[in-house]
């Protein structure tokens, strides 16, 4: 209702658990790491747990978009089942035939063993994993059991609210317990985190300004006492009030008013809880926010003093060895000028203009993307990653190439190839790279359209031999000859077929046409 009103594309604080809209403070960061890395590397259990509303299902959806694609997942969403309602669950996620009355564990563990031979890994999340009865608990256990003699063939994650910690305290549970190799507990924000939180938020819907006041930020923190959920429901509300009243600011009074409408009235008279003292005691250091395509600029790195958690599992860590060797720039202005330099185009640390916008002036566009390094490496393009190290400090390097299993990062003059598997455990899926689009386009070319764009992309895809070119004569409409050829292209290519030329079609079509300046990650001649 009012995202039109305050320029938005769509409203910035639903509570459904959208990866998109992540913001990962430096608590989530790291917890996010231990999953990628736990999925990835480890065996046994990995324990993630945290109050109501702090982010562990938006955790857990991250995580699935970042995995490798050899990894299979069994996501339970609800466990509170039977034993056997439960196996069901798993071999219906997996995708594992069973009989009615067949032996569901000795068909799950035939399926593991051929995962096992086939190079794939499987994965098992249980989210609400405190509702879990007893019974299945120690079934669950079993099927750790269930192993080559080199690793276990399913890795499993339980997720749950602080109660899974008490429940995994009982005596009887000791030898499930003793099988958990990582335990990670978010917290909720501080008061810079969740005012980098909105801020994160409502920039990924398009703000193009400051809405909340901040008077309103002091409040919306206070009365939430940082639990992520409840800032949204809190800024939802206020920015209802704000449109009912049409003011384009949401202050301080707005916000009370908000949470008198939705929150507990005690609740609103409280000027701290104990989750907000409690995180202000574990968290030391505030986050930036995700890095901001409209504005061309990325978080700086930002020293973190928050001990690491207990339990966490402790490992030797190449790229953060590498960032703390003299010489190795890995900030915000060294990054987009080692990615410009690929370009050939100059980057102006500190000018009026963002890096994106002074991209923009050189013919160049900038490219944000959250996912996981198969995507990142399908653009085929260098890309400014941010690296989150362990104890939450965030750097920004670029990668500029990838062989086989490894791929090279430049942080300043320092260059360095690292095996992939290190680059996900620090990556937290955030990229940004650049490309050229046609000329007199935006971006994004579709069935309809007119002009110098479509006709680059006519004349393109005629080279390719897609199709024959429009007469010289005509002003070349993108019509459906144009659509079919784009359909074609993306069909060998391995994209969407959907007919439009989009971002990155149009980046796979200048690759496949070999245009010359354009840096890429893969070596010449491998595809």
């Amino acid at each position: 209702m009012y995202a039109a009103y305050f320029g938005l594309r769509e409203s910035p604080f639903t509570i459904t658990p959208n990866p998109r809209y992540l913001y990962l403070s430096s608590r989530h960061a790291e917890a996010l790491a231990h999953l990628v890395y736990g999925v990835t590397e480890s065996g046994g259990f990995i324990q993630l747990t945290g109050e109501v509303g702090t982010g562990k299902t938006t955790l857990i959806r991250s995580l699935l978009e970042q995995l490798p694609e050899h990894v299979d997942v069994a996501l339970i969403l609800n466990p509170q089942m039977g034993m056997r309602e439960f196996l069901r669950a798993i071999c219906r996620e997996l995708g594992v035939p069973v009989e009615s009355d067949g032996d569901l564990v000795a068909a799950l563990n035939r399926h593991l063993l051929d995962a096992h031979a086939r190079g794939r890994r499987v994965v098992l999340i249980i989210d609400e994993a405190q509702g879990l009865d007893t019974d299945v608990l120690e079934q669950i256990r079993l099927l750790t059991n269930l192993e080559t003699e080199q690793q276990k063939l399913m890795q499993i994650i339980l997720v749950g609210q602080p109660e899974l910690r008490e429940l995994l305290g009982r005596r009887d549970l000791r030898q499930l317990a003793q099988r958990i190799t990582a335990r990670y507990h978010l917290m909720p924000l501080n008061a810079a985190e969740t005012r980098a939180y909105i801020e994160h938020r409502l920039t990924v819907a398009g703000a193009g300004g400051a809405i909340f006041t901040p008077s309103a930020h002091k409040t919306l923190y206070r009365l939430s006492d940082g639990v992520p959920r409840l800032v949204n429901i809190l800024a939802d509300r206020a920015l209802l009030g704000a449109y009912a009243a049409q003011q384009r600011q949401c202050n301080a009074r707005l916000a009370r008013r908000a949470a008198r409408e939705v929150l507990d009235p005690r609740r609103t008279h409280q000027p701290w809880g104990w989750i907000a003292t409690a995180a202000m005691l574990a968290l030391a250091t505030a986050a930036l926010a995700a890095f901001v395509v409209r504005s061309g600029r990325l978080p700086v790195p930002a020293a973190a003093t928050a001990a690491p958690a207990t339990g966490a599992v402790e490992r030797p860590d190449a790229i953060a060895q590498w960032l703390a060797e003299p010489g190795t720039e890995a900030g915000t202005d060294s990054a987009f000028a080692t990615l410009f330099s690929l370009w050939k185009v100059n980057y102006v640390p500190g000018a009026s203009q963002p890096a994106c916008n002074q991209a923009e002036a050189a013919g160049l566009r900038c490219l944000y993307r959250q996912g996981s390094w198969s995507e990142l490496a399908d653009f085929d393009r260098p890309a400014i990653v941010t690296l989150m190290l362990a104890d939450g400090r965030r750097y920004q390097a670029v990668v500029t190439g990838w062989d086989n299993a490894d791929v090279t990062l430049r942080a300043g003059a320092a260059a360095k190839a690292f095996p992939l598997a290190a680059l996900r455990r620090d990556w937290n899926g955030e990229f940004l790279l650049l490309w050229r689009p046609p000329p007199g386009s935006d971006g994004s070319l579709r069935p309809g359209m007119k002009g110098p764009g479509v006709v680059w992309l006519d004349t393109q895809l005629a080279r390719l031999g897609g199709h024959a070119p429009q007469p010289a004569s005509t002003t070349p409409a993108y019509d459906n000859t144009i659509a079919q050829a784009v359909r074609q292209f993306q069909r060998v290519h391995g994209l969407m077929v959907d007919g439009i030329a989009g971002e990155q079609t149009l980046i796979e079509l200048n690759t496949a046409l070999n245009r010359g300046g354009i840096p890429t990650l893969k070596p010449a001649g491998r595809t």
